[in-house]
């Protein structure tokens, strides 16, 4: 089961979302999307949620308003963590999470620690749990890996296409190129003081 959510304080909307227990993280830790953004309580049991970047975006680019969303969403489902003030939320690229076999099930570490963020939430802010939760869509038997493979499908052949444009447009240039080279080089024979003519090397008197 997966939970999705909108983030809708920004426009374009935001998606977010995240497992029904332990063992639905397990499996979004596996198939979870490259641009995905993973939060969860720091040193604290909590859902696991993530945030769909736009493309092209980074850390840097997410609005505070959607951040503020995420953060709110972890700390409504953490039991300890929502009962507590000031909670710090730990969040990063989902590419930056490391599970290793001896780990337990939703337990994951980093292989960058200084991609990690953080987010200090003073305290649960009911207005935006409430809003969230209006948008909630719950989804039950979610193959995760297939909607992966079908974006890194999807992302393999906009890759193509774009290598496809850029060879042709180097084809083109290269053309252009070779055919501005026989132009310069066509004036330059047809230059009148670099022709020449019947009369050009020869005197008169060689036919005596």
């Amino acid at each position: 089961m997966v939970l999705y959510f909108t983030s809708d304080v920004v426009s374009p909307p935001y998606l977010i979302y995240m497992g029904n227990d332990k063992f639905e993280n397990e499996e979004l830790l596996k198939w979870a999307w490259p641009e995905d953004v993973w939060f969860h309580v720091d040193k604290e049991s909590s859902a696991h949620v993530y945030l769909r970047l736009k493309t092209g975006e980074t850390l840097d680019d997410i609005p505070s308003t959607v951040l503020d969303d995420c953060a709110q969403l972890v700390k409504a489902n953490s039991i300890k963590g929502n009962k507590m003030s000031n909670l710090n939320i730990v969040y990063t690229l989902w590419t930056n999470l490391k599970k290793t076999a001896d780990m337990e099930v939703g337990q994951v570490g980093y292989h960058d620690h200084k991609q990690v963020r953080s987010i200090v939430v003073e305290k649960r802010i009911n207005d935006i749990v409430n809003r969230l939760n209006k948008t909630k869509v719950i989804k039950n038997n979610v193959d995760l890996r297939q909607q992966r493979e079908e974006r890194d499908r999807k992302e393999r052949n906009k890759e193509k296409d774009i290598q496809r444009e850029i060879r042709l447009k180097e084809k083109e240039e290269a053309k252009r190129r070779e055919e501005a080279a026989k132009l310069r080089s066509y004036d330059y024979v047809m230059k009148t003081e670099n022709m020449s003519t019947n009369e050009t090397g020869y005197d008169s008197d060689d036919f005596m």
